[in-house]
């Protein structure tokens, strides 16, 4: 096989391609951009100081958020624990009370029968 020369355009793996930067501020673009447009840079420097702020207080929202959600959850739970209890004791309480007042009941027509059948 013979090697084809690579069509115009197309890149080959022994070639360097420069990619583009987009978004990053290098030193030597932040100093010419500085020196050449003062007034641009304190323009650019407000609005990323307002950018940077209300990131901030999204991210501050988010976690708040989130926090709000897990003491939700946990509050949830320790009320749920706490009520299971407290309405067990309560169960209890009246299971014990109604046994008694059943045993009374049964004493008191026992104790009737037996008088009417003397």
């Amino acid at each position: 096989m013979s090697a084809q020369p690579p069509e115009s355009g197309i890149p080959v793996l022994t070639q360097v391609l420069q990619a583009p930067v987009y978004g990053v501020d290098l030193p030597e673009r932040r100093l010419a951009s500085s020196q050449a447009m003062p007034q641009a840079n304190a323009t650019h420097s407000a609005l990323s100081d307002a950018c940077r702020e209300q990131i901030m207080q999204g991210v501050r929202d988010g976690v708040l958020h989130d926090l709000l959600r897990q003491v939700d959850l946990l509050l949830e739970g320790h009320i749920r624990d706490s009520l299971a209890d407290v309405l067990q004791t309560a169960v209890d309480g009246l299971t014990r009370e109604l046994r008694q007042g059943l045993e009374q009941a049964l004493a008191r027509v026992e104790t009737e029968a037996v008088t009417a059948e003397l």
